[in-house]
């Protein structure tokens, strides 16, 4: 069975989670895997962006280095990215047929999408210096946990999966920071009970904790402020960096601006035409981000949201920079009805309509209108296949 068929028949999400089985399964194939430098990623929003960052200026200077990261938004295949590229067809298929004869059936078939495609992933990468790993949904339980790694980053923690993670920031907070294993750099927090709560878990644990402020230069401001400029990164992505040379000094890597040329993630507030702009958050914090980068520009929204997420705060947050809404219909069952979302947006007072991509291609045309694609990867998925076929 080729890797496509084996994946579809694996669900990509569940209502409940078997916390023991990737540790299990793992612990009878860890002979198998290399022994690369690891630095694991956790947090709600920005891992994405911080760990190509990382990725990208270590694989600039010579080193062999994987980027794991997750969702995808188009392509299976973004997921796993070695050098500046995503792995190939043909090479997704060895490395699948190489973890398929590995694993024995029973552990084959009970293995969780994510599960199998991290080992995947990690299998791909045994033989590169350095792996840059996103953890998934949370920190402590996520299948990318079991792996030994060197160093944690710590992007921004805020409310996100709480059915799995906690229903307080101090829950979620610790849920996370429980997975770091030997020193962590924490990103600027919005809340400030992460810091209390990272504090405690260092000392029961005994690792090092470090600011990501406590260990930036005035030197590395000022390089930062080049990239940015030169790469125009929004004001989250100067964070994002910040945390990425951050750990380049703790693992003690001399860096250059050039290092990070061509370092921007997709799908991360991207500029796809003008006037047209992506982005794949979809919680509250994602969306305070964009109103700061998008300060007194007002856009037409194109949106949807998953059923579980606030989108009734993210849509509070946006509102004060959004003309109107379109609705973009989106096949999957987790999708919020849409009469709960239209109920939303008529309380909140905010115009709305349904998406047309007849539609929105003549009035892009036409007008002078700013778009701003937003809400899930699947939003910004099925925006780029319906606009891109037109």
């Amino acid at each position: 069975m080729n890797v496509e068929e084996f994946l579809e028949h694996k669900p990509l999400y569940y209502s409940e989670i078997d916390y023991t089985r990737m540790p299990r399964v793992y612990a009878k194939v860890a002979h198998a895997f290399g022994d690369p430098c690891v630095i694991h990623i956790i947090g709600t929003n920005g891992k994405g962006t911080t760990g190509r960052f990382l990725a990208t200026a270590l694989s600039n200077m010579g080193y062999d280095v994987g980027h794991y990261t997750s969702p995808h938004i188009v392509d299976f295949k973004e997921r796993i990215w070695r050098n500046k590229e995503s792995i190939s067809t043909q090479e997704l298929e060895e490395i699948h047929q190489k973890l398929f004869s590995l694993l024995e059936q029973k552990d084959r078939d009970s293995l969780s999408y994510f599960e199998y495609t991290t080992l995947l992933a990690m299998l791909y990468y045994k033989s590169c210096d350095f792996v840059v790993l996103e953890a998934g949904l949370g920190g402590e339980h996520d299948a990318t946990a079991v792996f030994s790694n060197e160093l944690t980053l710590v992007t921004p923690i805020a409310f996100d999966h709480e059915a799995f993670l906690g229903t307080s920031i101090e829950e979620i907070a610790a849920t996370k920071l429980r997975a770091v294993q030997h020193n962590a750099i924490l990103s600027k927090q919005l809340h400030r009970e992460v810091y209390s709560v990272a504090q405690e878990i260092a000392q029961s644990k005994g690792f090092d904790l470090f600011c990501v402020e406590d260990l930036l230069q005035e030197e590395d401001l000022q390089k930062i402020q080049v990239v940015a400029k030169t790469q125009e990164l929004t004001p989250y992505m100067q964070d994002n960096l910040s945390l990425a040379i951050a750990a380049l000094h703790l693992l003690e890597k001399n860096y250059s601006v050039e290092n990070f040329k061509d370092a921007k993630l997709f799908g991360r507030f991207t500029q796809i035409k003008e006037r047209i702009f992506i982005d794949v958050g979809h919680n509250p914090l994602a969306a305070y981000s964009l109103r700061k980068t998008l300060k007194e520009q007002s856009v037409v929204l194109i949106y949807n949201s998953y059923s579980d997420k606030d989108y009734t705060q993210v849509l509070e947050i946006l509102k004060p920079v959004v003309k109107k809404v379109e609705i973009i219909a989106i096949e999957d069952q987790r999708i919020v009805q849409k009469e709960k979302l239209q109920k939303v947006l008529q309380e909140l007072g905010i115009n709305y309509k349904d998406f047309n991509t007849a539609n929105f291609i003549q009035n892009y045309e036409q007008s002078k209108e700013i778009y701003l694609v937003f809400g899930s990867f699947s939003v910004v998925e099925a925006f780029l296949k319906r606009t891109q076929d037109a």
